[in-house]
């Protein structure tokens, strides 16, 4: 069979599917372009969850990751949470484990604990407020001056939040490991390509590829910032999922992913020449397939749950964030 005409089969099931159990599906900017398409919503994770919490669905599909999911759980706990693929796991939640945080918090008493969103509810149950690429600036704004802050679990968030607002917050040693891949000479040798071209990272990205960029910011800030300015070249430093959102709502612009760091065998002219910058991906973002996605909407299974007392405390840092942002 045509695979065009598969897939087209497919996502028709999966509406079908949706229609027949009040279920919504969510799909990440990361996922594949096929699941973009016949989700009902395309965003952020925290994005994503909100939007579901304010539907009359009886079912939310994550095509995302775990933590997403259990985010979903967390601000619609009266609704059956699945996902596609169980293992379709965050290198960036995995690195702090709560325990671990707990043990942090326990050798720094007096300090506040805010965190990423990009982590476990049960490491959001240890929290006291969370934030996101987007509003990490404005959150942090409105903490008390002389607040002494542990912020988790990725590094490079923290470390850009800390240059721009003068804060000495204690930094979580984690990070994603897409982004982690990102190198300056990859990005330089774009550069030499396309000197015209705006570059934009994502805050997860070291602190020299934000040095190198023009816009810096989450996913949702780079589509934001595309959509309103004239049509252009744009170099593109976060998970490469997002080009199918940019193509498709800026199909007069040009977008250029940044590939991963180049080995010691190679040159940054290899790289680009074999036309591999587009392989920088996540590949637990890649483990939901449209398969997958239909045979869990028809079979009501993985069902993702939380604890009830690790949920009561995880809502509390959610809905703080919230209120000031």
């Amino acid at each position: 069979m045509n695979k065009n005409i598969q897939t087209q089969e497919l996502q028709a099931e999966i509406r079908q599917l949706c229609k027949e159990k009040n279920a919504v599906v969510l799909a990440h900017y990361y996922t594949t372009g096929d699941i973009q398409e016949c989700a009902d919503f395309v965003g952020d994770s925290l994005a994503l969850a909100r939007k579901a919490a304010n539907t009359d669905a009886d079912i939310i599909v994550m095509c995302g990751v775990h933590f997403m999911a259990e985010t979903c759980k967390l601000l619609s706990p009266e609704k059956k949470v699945l996902v596609p693929d169980t293992e379709a796991g965050c290198s960036l939640a995995d690195s702090c484990q709560a325990s671990d945080l707990k043990q942090w918090k326990d050798e720094h008493p007096g300090y506040m604990v805010v965190q990423y969103v990009n982590t476990t509810a049960a490491v959001k149950a240890l929290t006291d407020v969370v934030v996101t690429s987007g509003n990490a600036r404005k959150v942090i704004d409105q903490l008390p001056e002389d607040a002494k802050i542990l912020f988790g679990p990725d590094y490079n968030l923290g470390s850009y939040i800390n240059s721009v607002t003068g804060r000495q917050m204690e930094l979580w040693q984690g990070g994603c490991h897409v982004h982690e891949r990102f190198s300056v000479d990859a990005i330089a040798a774009l550069k030499k390509q396309y000197p015209d071209a705006t570059v934009m990272a994502h805050l997860e990205c070291k602190a020299p590829i934000l040095a190198m960029a023009d816009v810096k910011g989450s996913t949702a800030d780079m589509l934001h910032y595309a959509q309103q300015h004239e049509p252009q070249s744009y170099i593109v430093a976060t998970e490469a999922g997002i080009l199918h959102e940019l193509q498709r709502t800026c199909p007069e612009c040009t977008f250029i992913p940044v590939p991963p760091e180049v080995t010691e065998s190679q040159s940054s002219d290899e790289v680009l020449s074999k036309g591999s910058c587009s392989c920088n991906e996540c590949q637990y973002m890649k483990l939901n397939t449209l398969e997958k996605l239909r045979d869990c909407l028809r079979d009501g299974k993985p069902e993702v749950t939380v604890d009830s007392a690790i949920a009561r405390d995880a809502v509390k840092p959610i809905e703080r964030m919230l209120s000031m942002s």
